[in-house]
């Protein structure tokens, strides 16, 4: 039987200090670059950004 991790949270992206721990956080100066650092780390990571609504964008493997 394989047992294999089908999603996994890589990152997070956020302009708070201290909204997120556990992962990788890249910190954005704005909204705007938090977009684009976002779009950025889905495309190099193959991965999906979640916007979790309270500041902060979450870049998941699925």
């Amino acid at each position: 039987m394989e047992i294999a991790i089908k999603k996994k949270i890589m990152a997070a992206v956020t302009c708070e200090a201290r909204k997120v721990e556990g992962v990788p956080v890249f910190y954005a100066k704005d909204e705007e670059e938090k977009e684009v650092m976002a779009v950025t780390l889905c495309r190099v990571m193959e991965a999906v950004a979640h916007d979790m609504g309270n500041g902060v964008y979450i870049i998941v493997k699925h």
